[in-house]
């Protein structure tokens, strides 16, 4: 069984990780960095990308969580499934975003998943300390900006930030689901069964609807080889692994940079920028979640 109790420095809400942890952190960054711009460069229909973006990640961390034989453990494996559908879920939606809205639009309207968290411990009767409510209000007035010059811009645009705001509170009910998971089980062993529960969330709806699975250009194939190498191998395992020992308080925090890398290589890749209205309202998204993080008490609300 994965130790359940956090140790000193999971404890400290301030203290600057280790430096194996800063290194699987900044890698981290850059993973889920690239997933918005090569989410919005593939061909592939979204629950296609999904189904083998999972299934990928799934056969890659697998060798690893064999070794810990962790199978009997009935509660961790139920949080890993449910963290598996809800995973599907918000990747339908983040999906989407990132092609109806610009990069860096969707990637700030996910960054909001703290919020969502907040307010999910405390319709279940936890404590959310005032101060962090100032948080929120100021990344709301953030979407507003966001939302608004996108419906300016088109409906689609519009659609796409709605998109990425249900991305947003389905990614904080999984690593709400996570962090249960990993209460039973090592990271891997949690990733393995989830990845694999998201890839075959999807799969029925390719099958139902007809979507395309095979046959799609070497570009489009290379593209899903980042997407699994990238974002879900150094970008969502990495993260997971590191809250084994540093508050997620500290990995909220760092996570935010997702949205300056995928905005920079979205510019680079894709020579998308966003409009100069929707910089501000980015800027008061980030700092509103940075106030949340910050002045929530990371053991009452798992945030990354």
């Amino acid at each position: 069984m994965a130790n359940s109790q956090p140790s000193h420095s999971r404890d400290n809400h301030t203290a600057i990780p280790a430096r194996p942890d800063l290194a699987r952190l900044g890698i981290g960054i850059l993973g889920i960095g690239t997933s918005g711009p090569l989410i919005a460069l593939s061909a592939m229909p979204v629950t296609t990308l999904i189904f083998w973006r999972n299934l990928g990640g799934a056969l890659l961390t697998l060798p690893f969580a064999l070794r810990h034989r962790q199978w009997r453990e009935k509660t961790g494996l139920l949080w890993s499934a449910s963290a598996g559908v809800l995973l599907a879920l918000h990747f339908i939606c983040f999906f989407l975003a990132m092609r109806w809205t610009s990069v860096a639009a969707g990637t700030a309207m996910v960054a909001l998943q703290p919020i969502f968290a907040a307010i999910f411990v405390k319709l279940l009767g936890g404590h959310i300390p005032s101060r962090a409510w100032l948080g929120m209000a100021v990344s709301f007035a953030g979407v507003l900006l966001v939302s608004g010059v996108d419906l300016h811009i088109s409906l689609k645009s519009f659609e796409g930030d709605l998109a990425a705001l249900i991305s947003a509170s389905l990614a904080a009910l999984y690593m709400m689901a996570g962090s249960k998971a990993q209460e039973h089980l090592e990271t891997t062993t949690y990733t393995s069964i989830c990845y694999l529960v998201c890839a075959l969330t999807v799969f029925p709806i390719i099958f139902i609807s007809q979507t395309q699975i095979w046959y799609f250009a070497a570009r489009d194939w290379w593209i899903l080889a980042g997407l699994i190498l990238g974002a879900q191998i150094l970008g969502h395992t990495m993260f997971n692994s590191t809250l084994k020992r540093v508050s997620p308080a500290i990995v909220s925090l760092i996570i935010f940079f997702e949205v300056p890398v995928s905005s920079l290589l979205a510019l680079w890749w894709l020579n998308q920028s966003p409009a100069l209205g929707v910089i501000p309202g980015i800027a008061f998204i980030l700092i509103g979640c940075g106030l949340v993080v910050l002045r929530t008490r990371p053991d009452e609300v798992v945030l990354i």
